[in-house]
């Protein structure tokens, strides 16, 4: 390929052909691995270590001087020009565009997935996160906990919101499976799982929502996606 970039320096393409992911299995990062698996478009993936801040390299900065996981290079983006994108939701719905597929072809049902993509994005990952913080990690030793408290009660909210959503719902937009929940659902998991904060935000009051997690995590592309890149 004569066209390149200067993140290859640190993470060469072996397959300089194929779309190049650079990533971490978080919450925001499987969002586009899972993505990809669906879509089955051919790539490549490479680890961000944030244990060796490989995300404020130089090299990395070039490709996303916001410093954050994921980000791509499409040697084959819009006109056949490459396109090297960053940020989780502008990923996937560029991703979704290219192959028509995760994004409803009708105007009014697309800007109403991009609707609940927005939502996850403004809400869920900065409220879920903030969460994760102040349960999980170093947060958990404030001896005032009205700053998790502000964040866990957001997080029942916005799950309210979801669960409201998905009465009589497979998916958030009915019965089509999309980027909304390719985004979200990533995020869901991970207040349940990893932040290990069922408990905190009375899990048990948002059936559909673990209906539909359910559903998430037992397809095949989804179990794919959530470990990619391997952390090694």
């Amino acid at each position: 390929m004569a066209w390149t970039h200067p993140i290859t320096a640190k993470w060469p393409a072996r397959h300089p052909e194929r779309l190049q992911l650079y990533s971490l299995p978080t919450p925001n990062g499987v969002k586009v691995s899972i993505a990809l698996e669906e879509l089955q478009l051919p790539y490549e993936a490479h680890l961000v270590s944030f244990e060796t801040n490989d995300q404020l390299t130089p090299e990395f900065l070039a490709l996303n001087p916001n410093n954050k996981i994921p980000a791509i290079i499409d040697p084959d983006g819009p006109e056949g020009k490459p396109l090297a994108l960053f940020e989780s939701g502008a990923i996937l719905v560029y991703l979704a565009e290219k192959t028509g597929r995760l994004l409803p072809a009708g105007p009014a049902a697309r800007y109403e997935t991009l609707q609940w993509l927005m939502w996850q994005m403004g809400g869920v990952g900065p409220m879920f996160g903030q969460v994760g913080f102040f349960h999980k990690f170093a947060g958990k030793d404030f001896e005032d906990k009205r700053p998790r408290d502000r964040y866990v009660n957001e997080a029942k909210r916005l799950l309210g919101v979801l669960d409201q959503r998905l009465a009589g719902r497979d998916w958030t937009m009915g019965g089509d499976y999309t980027i909304a929940d390719i985004a979200i659902f990533p995020w869901v998991r991970n207040l349940v799982g990893f932040y290990g904060a069922g408990e905190l935000v009375g899990w048990g009051a948002y059936p559909n929502v673990a209906r539909v997690l359910a559903a998430f995590v037992a397809r095949p592309a989804v179990e794919r996606g959530l470990n990619i890149p391997p952390r090694g």
